[in-house]
């Protein structure tokens, strides 16, 4: 979990003005004082607890992941094999042998550094063994491998575990799995292609040979045109000069991408330009019903590579784990989404392509197969899509992760207004929601999407809130430490402990960066973001979290140090002596 950034000297004014609220609360001036020192020593005395032996810490690279969609959220890519919801843990490897791999290096701390001083070009992929994700992507890449070294190229595939050499994957930023860097003399770069033996090999022949290759002759243009899916050509008068160099700027940036040109009328032909057609021109072709797209832009680089990123794609792509990181990783991060189950999505799909053309560099439009295990099973899980009813939903895709539900008759008129109205940021976000408790009694309060801003956001109080998941093993060994830490702190009427399953309840305010995460949000403070706990969990360091960012003073419910002193361990609890219990067998 990132930690909390340091003020700037630009908003100090900003630190003193968040000590305002504080005088518009009344507790805050009449709330009496505690020694922490003494509140702490009685709680470690008294409810028998130390900090030595967390649930686990808040760092904890093993910690559970985010939400199963995580692809399509820049705050959830950290947990990339959780997408389609095929890896439950850590389980027996199958990912292939060594032998299998025979042209794909092993690298480890130990010989990681030599590798890359000995070779210029090396391509890493940083895995986990029980990575879903891993296993399919292993075959196509050592595929790959063995192409490139049959072919002669100079480069070597490379992998690590990345659960054996834990801080040599994060000293590269490796936040899940697989993750793909190709290092340049040592300077990595991420990997932006599919997960294909094809995709590999053609992205790192982009990346090692020109930038733009001159196509001569009829046989040549027809290998291109019969074997890329996707490929542009520019038609020259010259092979170098200008023209030629804008071109192969804007090959340049755009990396999947391979880039032709030619001076030849026959070549251009093939490619379906005319051949009296003005020079320099520039199409982009494709393996799909919009076969051939026209340049018509002024002929420099930036404005070449923006047509190219807007028209390379299909109208609407499948989503599949191959199609995935090109959706992900594309520039376009607002996207429409059908979700149809297979027999019913030939009613549908023409109208979403026929919608797609009016929207081309602006949206993504995607189809998930509804009845699809694999994809759309988890997908919808994780949109809160239930049973089979054919769905339309906007989705963000960014860091704020909004979703936008569809409403009425599919149609082109109507579903052409819905992305007008999604683009123009005219539609109200949709977040999911467990119903509300009709009773919420217990120590820790419990909240969903629909009550947060009710429990959570109210000014007058401080609130500690627990997103968790069910599933996720460190929530479970979290919880009966978090249970304590609210038993030992009931009755403070100006603290909240709230826990709030993060798998069915979403709430802008809310979000975690993987399971369980801890929020604080301070009372008066309430339109700023949350304080995210990243200490040892344990009820003694949640305490001290607790007392130095509280908003307002609070004691600990404890019998005075006379009385302690009087009595023996064996006084009752102040405002417990009802129940006749000792806080030492409750805590």
């Amino acid at each position: 979990m990132a930690a909390m950034p340091m003020p700037s000297p630009r908003s100090l004014l900003l630190l003193l003005l968040l000590a305002t609220p504080f005088l518009l609360l009344p507790l805050a001036a009449s709330a009496p004082t505690s020694n922490p020192d003494i509140d702490l020593e009685y709680l470690i005395k008294n409810a028998g607890l130390d900090d030595s032996t967390p649930a686990t810490t808040a760092t904890d690279p093993e910690d559970d992941g985010a939400p199963d969609f995580p692809g399509l959220d820049a705050d959830y890519k950290d947990e990339d094999e959780d997408l389609f919801g095929d890896d439950d843990g850590p389980e027996e490897s199958s990912h292939p042998s060594a032998a299998d791999e025979a042209h794909v290096l092993l690298l480890t701390a130990a010989n990681f550094t030599a590798v890359l001083a000995a070779r210029r070009h090396v391509m890493v992929e940083f895995y986990a063994p029980w990575c879903g994700h891993c296993r399919a992507l292993a075959p196509h890449y050592s595929a790959a491998a063995t192409h490139l070294a049959e072919q002669g190229v100079d480069v070597a595939l490379a992998k690590v575990d990345a659960t054996e050499d834990h801080d040599l994957a994060q000293a590269h930023g490796v936040q899940g799995y697989p993750t793909l860097l190709f290092f340049i003399d040592g300077v990595p770069r991420d990997y932006s292609g599919e997960r294909t033996k094809d995709a590999i090999v053609a992205w790192i022949g982009k990346k090692l040979g020109p930038a733009v290759q001159n196509l001569t002759t009829v046989d040549e243009a027809e290998k291109i045109v019969t074997g890329d899916d996707v490929a542009v050509l520019a038609f020259l008068d010259h092979l170098s000069g200008a023209h030629s160099d804008e071109l192969a700027a804007a090959s340049r940036l755009e990396d999947t991408i391979s880039f032709y040109q030619t001076t030849s009328p026959d070549v251009a032909k093939l490619f379906h330009i005319d051949p009296e057609a003005k020079r320099p021109s520039v199409v982009l072709l494709k393996k799909e019903e919009e076969k051939l797209t026209v340049f018509d832009g002024e002929f420099r680089a930036s404005a070449i590579a923006e047509f190219v990123s807007a028209n390379k794609i299909p109208l609407i792509t499948t989503l599949t784990q191959e199609t995935a990181p090109a959706i992900f990783d594309n520039p376009i991060k607002k996207q429409i989404l059908l979700f149809a189950v297979a027999k019913e999505s030939s009613k549908f799909l023409p109208i979403i392509k026929e919608t797609a053309k009016s929207f081309k560099g602006k949206l993504l439009f995607v189809f998930v197969e509804r009845d699809n295990e694999e994809v759309g099973e988890p997908v919808a899980n994780y949109f809160g899509i239930t049973g089979n009813e054919t769905t339309v939903l906007a989705y963000t895709g960014n860091e704020d992760a909004k979703k936008f539900f569809f409403s009425g008759e599919i149609s082109l008129d109507t579903i052409k207004e819905f992305a007008q109205d999604f683009l123009e940021d005219k539609l109200t976000p949709s977040y999911k929601s467990d119903p509300v408790p009709e009773s919420n009694d217990e120590d820790v309060k419990v909240v969903v999407g629909k009550s947060l801003d009710q429990l959570v956001l109210d000014e007058s109080k401080d609130v500690l809130l627990e997103v968790y998941a069910p599933w996720c093993g460190h929530c479970q060994s979290l919880e009966p430490i978090y249970n304590k830490l609210a038993k030992y702190l009931r009755g403070i009427d100006s603290l909240v402990i709230a826990k709030m399953d993060g798998t069915n309840n979403e709430h802008p305010r809310a979000k975690p960066d993987g399971f369980p995460t801890i929020l604080f949000y301070p009372a008066g403070k309430k339109s700023f973001e949350p304080i995210t706990f990243e200490g040892d969990r344990t009820v003694v360091e949640m305490y001290k979290f607790l007392k130095k960012h509280a908003a307002i003073p609070f004691k600990l419910k404890r019998p005075d140090s006379s009385a302690a002193r009087t009595d023996g361990p064996g006084s009752t609890a102040e405002g417990e002596k009802s129940s006749g219990s000792n806080p030492k067998d409750e805590l």
